[in-house]
């Protein structure tokens, strides 16, 4: 037993020096040292011997397994040395460095930031509420009652019968104009949500709505700044019109549309060959609108509108499903 311990320690030690590369020193480790190694199978017989000799045998089969261990560490360390020298020699630090690949905007957060850019250099603020919202804030005090046929156009969900996920930012104007006196001038961006899905409407989208009050605001004043708002958007040579329309909260009540912005005007698939496409409504606050949040009516005059985000990006980007701005797919984000 004591011949073949000597033997293994001697074999192992030439053979270690005879290796010329880490993959071999690991067999070698392997070979020697593994559990089904050379060594392994010696140290499995000492059980067999007389009792009076495992002590001895126990003692050297361990000096055998501490040494052949040094000798592989030494050889390791060597390897090791020699490879990050040449490693050292290998490297330019004057080549550049990798490139930083950067996300992009989504093109929803795009648009969000240019319109309140273009508002806040008419100098709206940008006001915010809840996404819950109560009953009266999102509809009773905008002039729209439990009876009222226009809260069917809403797809609302509700969570109670007074709690509700807001359909329009309207409620912000509320909350802003019931703690704040006039005159007011905000615009409120946010999420709303509908129970609607299909390529032109999904069940949450964004919103951004305006309000204005003092005490000598009038209807060409909404039209000149939505007209800045859309030359600065679009085109500067975009058209505008205004047509009559209703909301329970504002009175008189307009739809705005614009000159397609594929065409020019004169008529496409996606203007429906009229030359005009529908991006927002618009009017004067309704007085009943005014007296839910106590203000005088007789001596206040608001202006109101509001629009989704995701069809002004439509539009400006050319894009032809809402859907694709939810979908996370990067082909299609990187392209902006």
């Amino acid at each position: 037993m004591l011949e073949k311990l000597k033997n293994l320690e001697t074999a192992a030690a030439e053979e270690i020096f005879k290796i010329t590369d880490l993959a071999s020193l690991e067999q070698m480790r392997i070979k020697y040292l593994g559990r089904k190694g050379l060594l392994s199978q010696i140290l499995k017989t000492i059980s067999s011997l007389p009792k009076e000799e495992k002590p001895k045998i126990g003692k050297v089969a361990n000096d055998c397994k501490v040494k052949i261990e040094r000798l592989w560490k030494e050889r390791f360390d060597q390897f090791k040395e020699t490879l990050d020298q040449e490693k050292d020699k290998t490297l330019d630090l004057t080549l550049p460095g990798f490139p930083i690949f950067v996300g992009h905007k989504h093109p929803i957060t795009q648009v969000l930031e240019e319109t309140y850019q273009i508002f806040a250099g008419l100098g709206f603020e940008i006001a915010d509420g809840p996404e819950i919202e109560e009953d009266f804030f999102n509809f009773e005090a905008l002039n729209i009652p439990k009876d009222h046929p226009a809260r069917d156009m809403h797809d609302t969900f509700y969570i109670t019968e007074e709690i509700l996920l807001r359909t329009h930012t309207s409620p912000v104007q509320i909350r802003t104009m019931k703690s704040h006196p006039p005159p007011i001038r905000i615009i409120a961006p946010g999420k709303v949500y509908r129970r609607d899905a299909d390529i032109t409407h999904t069940p949450m989208f964004h919103q951004v709505e305006g309000l204005l009050v003092d005490t000598e605001t009038s209807f060409s004043d909404l039209k000149g700044i939505l007209t800045v708002f859309v030359h600065q958007m679009f085109d500067p040579e975009t058209k505008l019109r205004f047509r009559p329309s209703f909301f329970p909260f504002t009175e008189p009540s307009a739809e705005v549309d614009i000159s397609c912005v594929l065409c020019h005007g004169t008529g496409c698939r996606l203007c429906s060959d009229t030359g005009w496409i529908e991006i927002l409504g618009a009017g004067m606050v309704h007085p009943k609108v005014f007296e839910s949040v106590e203000y005088d009516p007789q001596k206040n005059i608001g202006l109101a509108f509001g629009m989704g985000i995701e069809r002004i990006a439509l539009l400006k980007y050319g894009i032809g499903d809402i859907r694709l701005f939810f979908e996370n797919d990067l082909r299609f984000l990187s392209q902006f």
